[in-house]
């Protein structure tokens, strides 16, 4: 699980392993993560984009970008949150995510709340 805080955004993300949808003998394993994003500051804020930086367990980086999440842009007022769940396919049973989305203030203030890094890992791959 992993938790950052930025600017009273908070981010939490939790990971699984889907076995269903994966294939080990053929280098295919399916990660799912559901993020949970609240806002406990005092400003109303709307996620705008996001940034994901995706690494498996050889080393390779890929990142994501684009508008919202799942087709939205949430505003969130205070106490607010939004959850949606999403899923990252990887060639490893090992890898890991961070990143950021991109908040608008009422304002009109943009900046980056974090997503601290969270791992991807199917159960036997850690022991």
């Amino acid at each position: 699980m992993s938790d950052a805080t930025t600017r009273g955004v908070r981010v939490r993300v939790r990971s699984a392993y889907v076995p269903d949808r994966s294939s080990p003998e053929d280098g295919y394993y399916f990660f799912a993560y559901r993020v949970r994003i609240t806002n406990t500051a005092a400003v109303p804020v709307k996620l705008i984009s996001r940034h994901w930086v995706i690494t498996d367990g050889s080393g390779r980086v890929e990142e994501v970008e684009g508008p919202g999440v799942v087709g939205e842009q949430p505003l969130l007022t205070e106490g607010q949150s939004f959850e949606y769940t999403s899923a990252c396919p990887l060639p490893t049973p090992v890898g890991s995510m961070h990143g950021t989305y991109q908040m608008l203030t009422a304002e009109g203030e943009m900046f980056d709340a974090r997503v601290a890094p969270f791992t991807l890992a199917e159960p036997n791959a850690l022991n």
